[in-house]
């Protein structure tokens, strides 16, 4: 069923799905506007380049081509201080962040692909012939009641945000932050305090709901309160099933999320941290950054564009636990303090969740990726509830922005 509406143009639609690398051509990623954009691009790059050739490029003219962990590991130390050393010298003043649900397992909810812990590891009792299937569209069609189970465990409320979403936020305190790309759904990435403009939840939020035949939308608390007791929410207009807008696979993404299409290109550094990049098409989203602007990998293991050895001369990855290393790269950068600041300031205000009213939630269930569909009536009522509780994070991004200027002086 297409989703636009005849009244209003064509939208870009792009869907969710687990197969498919997608890839984007060298020739476009690099042209700007005009035939003499390559040769524009290329010269705004070369005192970047001329930095990283400089430094040690994580180490990978050491590498061959069957590393060990420990080998990798240990040469990517270099890296991670390469970067924070161009981080201190002011050439990464557009950062985009893209984060997976790794951010969020220090906050106490599981990720998804961990063997024995993950989500997908756990679902046995829900009876599903396989595990994605719980947040496939089609099934849910078929039998919405194995996710409305495992929703009511997956609702925001009993998790705070962690080390790494304050870092983030810290990027955007210091004026670094283009925007933060996130796969998750448990909305800590806003209770830490990064304003809305600065965030595109890829896979949506449970903070709308809308039917999933006919999109009208439905209030989010009444979806909420009825999943919450076993019951099934139904749309007033068609009687279809209504669920949280979180993204399943064979749905459309969040319009919020075409941003990329002008963050990307304009990056000078990019961060990937706590994810599989196996999901699509935001696992592509990271090859779209111009050849030459550093990414670097803070994970567990080696993913997508990483596994290969030699890496890109600009590439650098940090493997190990993620908020460990966090906590380091902050030190490397000389945060440690504003860190601490932040952290403690933040927490001492009242936090308004994303859904009123807060939850019991099981312990040893709890949150997962997932988002709203990009459906142009749940992203409109998406927007007016933003609109309802833009006060604290206008004031928020205001102060952040004042203080920015003098904050990036002393990196």
């Amino acid at each position: 069923m297409n989703r636009s509406r005849s009244s209003q143009p064509p939208v870009p639609r792009v869907t969710r799905s687990a197969g498919g690398r997608l890839t984007e051509p060298a020739e476009r990623l690099d042209s700007g506007p005009g035939p003499y954009g390559k040769q524009r691009r290329k010269q705004a790059d070369s005192a970047l380049a001329q930095d990283l050739s400089q430094m040690s490029m994580s180490g990978q003219d050491t590498l061959n081509n069957s590393p060990s962990a420990s080998a990798v590991k240990s040469s990517s130390r270099g890296g991670l201080a390469s970067v924070a050393r161009l981080v201190k010298l002011g050439r990464c003043k557009n950062v985009v962040v893209v984060a997976g649900a790794g951010v969020s397992t220090a906050s106490g909810i599981p990720d998804f692909r961990t063997p024995g812990t993950g989500l997908y590891a756990n679902l046995e009792k829900y009876n599903i012939p396989y595990p994605e299937a719980i947040f496939n569209i089609d099934y849910f069609s078929n039998d919405p009641q194995p996710f409305f189970s495992l929703a009511k465990a997956l609702y925001p409320g009993s998790h705070r945000p962690n080390y790494i979403h304050y870092f983030i936020r810290m990027l955007h305190h210091k004026g670094l932050l283009l925007r933060v790309y996130t796969q998750n759904i448990d909305g800590l990435e806003k209770l830490c305090g990064i304003p809305d403009d600065k965030l595109v939840e890829a896979h949506g939020s449970f903070a709308t709901a809308a039917c999933h035949l006919c999109y009208t939308a439905y209030p989010a608390e009444d979806a909420k309160q009825a999943i919450m007791n076993d019951k099934v929410p139904i749309c007033t207009f068609c009687a279809a099933t209504v669920k949280p807008d979180v993204v399943f696979f064979g749905e459309d993404l969040p319009q919020k999320y075409f941003l990329n299409t002008q963050d990307f290109p304009k990056a000078d550094l990019l961060i990937i941290m706590g994810t599989s990049l196996q999901i699509e098409p935001f696992a592509s989203l990271v090859n779209t950054v111009r050849s030459t602007v550093p990414r670097l990998l803070l994970n567990r293991n080696a993913v997508g564009p990483f596994e290969k050895v030699p890496l890109r001369r600009a590439d650098h990855m940090e493997l190990g636990d993620l908020e460990e290393t966090v906590r380091r790269f902050a030190e490397m950068l000389g945060w440690n303090d504003d860190m601490e600041e932040l952290m403690r300031s933040q927490e001492t205000l009242s936090l308004p969740t994303l859904i009123s009213s807060p939850l019991s939630v099981d312990q040893t269930s709890c949150q997962s990726k997932g988002a709203p569909a990009g459906t142009e009536t749940s992203r409109s009522r998406a927007g007016g509830q933003r609109g309802a509780s833009s006060g604290s994070e206008e004031t928020d991004s205001e102060t952040d922005s004042k203080s920015s200027a003098s904050s990036s002086q002393s990196t």
